[in-house]
Protein backbone atom coordinates (compact mmCIF):
# COMPACT_ATOMS: atom_id res chain seq x y z
CA UNK A 1 0.00 0.00 0.00
CA UNK A 2 2.82 2.43 0.86
CA UNK A 3 4.46 1.72 -2.51
CA UNK A 4 1.17 2.38 -4.30
CA UNK A 5 0.74 5.70 -2.49
CA UNK A 6 4.32 6.77 -3.28
CA UNK A 7 3.79 5.89 -6.94
CA UNK A 8 0.58 7.90 -7.11
CA UNK A 9 2.25 10.88 -5.42
CA UNK A 10 5.23 10.69 -7.79
CA UNK A 11 2.94 10.68 -10.82
CA UNK A 12 0.88 13.55 -9.43
CA UNK A 13 4.01 15.67 -8.91
CA UNK A 14 5.28 14.88 -12.41
CA UNK A 15 1.91 15.72 -13.95
CA UNK A 16 1.68 19.02 -12.07
CA UNK A 17 5.22 19.96 -13.08
CA UNK A 18 4.57 19.00 -16.69
CA UNK A 19 1.31 20.93 -16.77
CA UNK A 20 3.01 24.05 -15.44
CA UNK A 21 5.84 23.74 -17.95
CA UNK A 22 3.59 23.06 -20.94
CA UNK A 23 1.14 25.81 -20.03
CA UNK A 24 3.86 28.29 -20.96
CA UNK A 25 3.50 27.17 -24.60
CA UNK A 26 -0.29 27.36 -24.65
CA UNK A 27 -1.52 29.71 -27.32
CA UNK A 28 1.93 29.97 -28.87
CA UNK A 29 2.91 28.64 -32.29
CA UNK A 30 5.15 25.59 -32.05
CA UNK A 31 6.06 22.57 -34.13
CA UNK A 32 4.07 19.43 -33.48
CA UNK A 33 5.58 15.97 -33.11
CA UNK A 34 4.22 12.48 -33.66
CA UNK A 35 6.62 10.82 -31.20
CA UNK A 36 3.82 9.83 -28.83
CA UNK A 37 2.15 7.81 -31.61
CA UNK A 38 4.99 5.30 -31.21
CA UNK A 39 6.06 5.74 -27.59
CA UNK A 40 2.54 4.98 -26.31
CA UNK A 41 3.18 1.27 -26.98
CA UNK A 42 6.59 1.13 -25.27
CA UNK A 43 5.32 0.23 -21.76
CA UNK A 44 3.13 -2.56 -23.17
CA UNK A 45 6.04 -3.97 -25.15
CA UNK A 46 8.29 -3.72 -22.09
CA UNK A 47 5.78 -5.63 -19.98
CA UNK A 48 5.77 -8.56 -22.39
CA UNK A 49 9.42 -8.49 -23.40
CA UNK A 50 11.42 -7.75 -20.23
CA UNK A 51 10.61 -11.10 -18.67
CA UNK A 52 12.16 -12.84 -21.66
CA UNK A 53 15.43 -10.96 -21.15
CA UNK A 54 16.00 -12.46 -17.71
CA UNK A 55 14.27 -9.83 -15.56
CA UNK A 56 12.11 -11.52 -12.94
CA UNK A 57 8.40 -11.08 -13.63
CA UNK A 58 5.37 -11.90 -11.53
CA UNK A 59 3.78 -14.06 -14.26
CA UNK A 60 4.89 -16.27 -17.13
CA UNK A 61 5.30 -14.95 -20.66
CA UNK A 62 1.98 -16.28 -21.91
CA UNK A 63 0.20 -14.89 -18.83
CA UNK A 64 1.73 -11.48 -19.50
CA UNK A 65 0.50 -11.64 -23.09
CA UNK A 66 -2.97 -12.63 -21.86
CA UNK A 67 -3.20 -9.86 -19.27
CA UNK A 68 -1.89 -7.32 -21.78
CA UNK A 69 -4.42 -8.45 -24.39
CA UNK A 70 -7.28 -8.44 -21.90
CA UNK A 71 -6.35 -5.03 -20.51
CA UNK A 72 -6.05 -3.67 -24.06
CA UNK A 73 -9.52 -4.92 -24.99
CA UNK A 74 -11.09 -3.54 -21.80
CA UNK A 75 -9.30 -0.21 -22.22
CA UNK A 76 -10.31 0.04 -25.89
CA UNK A 77 -13.97 -0.66 -25.07
CA UNK A 78 -14.06 1.91 -22.26
CA UNK A 79 -12.12 4.66 -24.03
CA UNK A 80 -13.80 4.07 -27.38
CA UNK A 81 -17.24 4.00 -25.83
CA UNK A 82 -16.68 7.35 -24.13
CA UNK A 83 -15.20 8.91 -27.27
CA UNK A 84 -18.26 8.03 -29.31
CA UNK A 85 -20.66 9.04 -26.51
CA UNK A 86 -19.30 12.35 -25.20
CA UNK A 87 -18.22 13.94 -28.51
CA UNK A 88 -15.80 16.50 -27.04
CA UNK A 89 -14.00 18.64 -29.62
CA UNK A 90 -10.20 18.48 -29.73
CA UNK A 91 -8.17 21.62 -28.97
CA UNK A 92 -7.09 21.78 -32.63
CA UNK A 93 -10.69 21.41 -33.81
CA UNK A 94 -10.01 18.44 -36.08
CA UNK A 95 -12.78 16.21 -34.69
CA UNK A 96 -15.01 15.59 -31.66
CA UNK A 97 -13.23 12.55 -30.19
CA UNK A 98 -11.04 14.31 -27.65
CA UNK A 99 -12.35 12.70 -24.44
CA UNK A 100 -10.69 10.57 -23.22
CA UNK A 101 -7.15 10.32 -24.56
CA UNK A 102 -6.62 6.88 -26.12
CA UNK A 103 -2.86 7.47 -26.25
CA UNK A 104 -2.77 8.16 -22.51
CA UNK A 105 -4.99 5.16 -21.79
CA UNK A 106 -2.66 2.83 -23.69
CA UNK A 107 0.50 4.30 -22.18
CA UNK A 108 -0.77 4.25 -18.58
CA UNK A 109 -2.23 0.78 -19.05
CA UNK A 110 1.22 -0.43 -20.07
CA UNK A 111 2.87 1.45 -17.22
CA UNK A 112 0.61 -0.17 -14.64
CA UNK A 113 1.27 -3.57 -16.19
CA UNK A 114 5.01 -2.99 -15.81
CA UNK A 115 4.59 -1.85 -12.20
CA UNK A 116 2.49 -4.87 -11.27
CA UNK A 117 4.80 -7.34 -13.04
CA UNK A 118 8.24 -5.94 -12.22
CA UNK A 119 7.82 -3.71 -9.18
CA UNK A 120 7.82 -0.04 -8.31
CA UNK A 121 11.31 0.81 -9.63
CA UNK A 122 10.67 -0.17 -13.24
CA UNK A 123 7.07 0.94 -12.80
CA UNK A 124 8.12 4.52 -12.12
CA UNK A 125 10.23 4.50 -15.28
CA UNK A 126 7.23 3.24 -17.25
CA UNK A 127 4.99 5.84 -15.65
CA UNK A 128 7.48 8.53 -16.63
CA UNK A 129 7.10 7.39 -20.24
CA UNK A 130 3.32 7.42 -19.93
CA UNK A 131 3.34 10.92 -18.47
CA UNK A 132 5.52 12.04 -21.36
CA UNK A 133 2.95 10.65 -23.81
CA UNK A 134 0.16 12.55 -22.05
CA UNK A 135 2.14 15.79 -22.05
CA UNK A 136 2.88 15.47 -25.77
CA UNK A 137 -0.82 14.99 -26.52
CA UNK A 138 -1.51 18.31 -24.81
CA UNK A 139 1.52 20.00 -26.35
CA UNK A 140 0.40 18.91 -29.82
CA UNK A 141 -3.09 20.35 -29.24
CA UNK A 142 -4.70 16.93 -29.57
CA UNK A 143 -6.13 16.75 -26.05
CA UNK A 144 -7.11 18.79 -23.02
CA UNK A 145 -5.57 17.95 -19.64
CA UNK A 146 -8.74 16.31 -18.36
CA UNK A 147 -8.71 14.03 -21.44
CA UNK A 148 -5.25 12.80 -20.45
CA UNK A 149 -6.24 12.34 -16.79
CA UNK A 150 -9.33 10.34 -17.78
CA UNK A 151 -7.29 8.24 -20.21
CA UNK A 152 -4.74 7.51 -17.49
CA UNK A 153 -7.48 6.41 -15.08
CA UNK A 154 -9.05 4.16 -17.72
CA UNK A 155 -5.70 2.58 -18.55
CA UNK A 156 -4.88 1.82 -14.91
CA UNK A 157 -8.40 0.51 -14.23
CA UNK A 158 -8.24 -1.74 -17.30
CA UNK A 159 -5.01 -3.31 -16.03
CA UNK A 160 -6.56 -4.14 -12.67
CA UNK A 161 -9.62 -5.62 -14.37
CA UNK A 162 -7.30 -7.79 -16.49
CA UNK A 163 -5.50 -9.16 -13.43
CA UNK A 164 -8.84 -9.75 -11.72
CA UNK A 165 -10.01 -11.76 -14.75
CA UNK A 166 -6.75 -13.72 -15.14
CA UNK A 167 -7.59 -16.67 -12.84
CA UNK A 168 -10.93 -17.18 -14.58
CA UNK A 169 -9.32 -16.93 -18.02
CA UNK A 170 -6.68 -19.48 -17.04
CA UNK A 171 -9.39 -21.92 -15.96
CA UNK A 172 -11.31 -21.40 -19.20
CA UNK A 173 -8.15 -21.91 -21.27
CA UNK A 174 -7.21 -25.02 -19.29
CA UNK A 175 -3.79 -23.73 -18.37
CA UNK A 176 -3.35 -26.42 -15.76
CA UNK A 177 -2.12 -28.31 -18.82
CA UNK A 178 1.10 -27.51 -20.66
CA UNK A 179 0.19 -25.35 -23.63
CA UNK A 180 2.92 -23.76 -25.74
CA UNK A 181 1.04 -21.22 -27.79
CA UNK A 182 -1.49 -18.47 -27.08
CA UNK A 183 -3.31 -16.25 -29.58
CA UNK A 184 -5.26 -13.25 -28.26
CA UNK A 185 -7.50 -11.14 -30.55
CA UNK A 186 -7.20 -7.34 -30.45
CA UNK A 187 -9.37 -4.55 -31.84
CA UNK A 188 -8.48 -0.87 -32.41
CA UNK A 189 -11.62 1.27 -33.01
CA UNK A 190 -9.70 4.42 -33.94
CA UNK A 191 -8.36 2.70 -37.06
CA UNK A 192 -11.13 0.09 -37.25
CA UNK A 193 -8.51 -2.66 -37.41
CA UNK A 194 -8.43 -6.17 -36.01
CA UNK A 195 -5.26 -8.01 -35.06
CA UNK A 196 -3.81 -10.94 -33.16
CA UNK A 197 -1.26 -11.08 -30.36
CA UNK A 198 0.77 -14.29 -30.48
CA UNK A 199 2.78 -15.80 -27.61
CA UNK A 200 4.92 -18.90 -28.08
CA UNK A 201 6.80 -20.55 -25.22
CA UNK A 202 10.11 -22.07 -26.25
Amino acid sequence: MKRDISLILTCAVLLCFSRTALSQTQGQAHEHTHLEDYVQYAPMAANIGMGWTGIEARHTGRERVLTTGTAFCVMTALAGGLKYTIHEERPDGTDNKSFPSGHAARAFMGAELVRMEYGTGLGIAAYGTAIGVGCLRVYNDRHWWHDVAAGAAIGILSTHIAYWLLPMEKRILGWDKEDDMLIVPTYQPETNSVGLALSYRF
